[in-house]
């Protein structure tokens, strides 16, 4: 029985040191230069988006194939969703100043309520498609809203956006991607 209660009182004194070790070692990964915690690689990235028809929230419907020909944005989002209010305003201002297409997905939300955002916030959607049983955003393999991806004219997936669109992220990243598909 001693040698037992030896080999705990030694667990106890590793336990704290092995916990240190560990998040010792997310530090200094999350230190490296480069390293983006939003950043989540998507699979679909350089491949054809997945195909998806949605019916619109108010007139035409959205699908992959209405997108194909043109450099878009599709953004998942939900009026329930606080990141998504916070990051309306940039949306806001592609639409309207860059003149960027910007098709929205509402996810796993009610068409009254999205309406009702659209109305208080404004509408910087080219169209809306309702994906209220969450499937074509399973599909893009969101893992919440808001999300963003980037569409070449081909259709094929050039950059995800797994959290709200910045103000720096827009200026050093999107804005001259954008620009840089649309001269391709």
């Amino acid at each position: 029985m001693p040698a037992l209660a030896l080999s705990m009182r030694r667990l106890l004194y590793i336990l704290p040191v092995a916990f240190f070790v560990v998040v010792a070692g997310y530090f200094a990964l999350a230190l490296q230069p480069g390293y983006d915690p939003h950043a989540l690689p998507s699979p679909l990235i350089d491949q054809p988006a997945p195909a998806f028809t949605l019916a619109g929230l108010s007139g035409d419907g959205v699908s992959n194939q209405a997108l194909a020909g043109q450099v878009v944005l599709v953004n998942f989002f939900a009026s329930w969703c606080v990141p998504c209010r916070a990051e309306h305003p940039l949306l806001m201002r592609l639409a309207e100043q860059e003149h960027v297409p910007v098709y929205g997905i509402a996810w796993k939300d009610k068409p009254e309520d999205t309406q009702h955002l659209i109305a208080q916030l404004g509408n910087p959607y080219s169209r809306i498609g309702v994906d209220e049983n969450g499937r074509v955003g399973i599909d893009f393999g969101i893992t919440g809203v808001p999300e963003t991806f980037v569409l070449d004219k081909t259709g094929h997936v050039r950059r995800h956006y797994a959290a709200p669109l910045t103000a720096e992220e827009l200026r050093n990243d999107l804005l001259p991607l954008l620009k840089q598909l649309n001269q391709s």
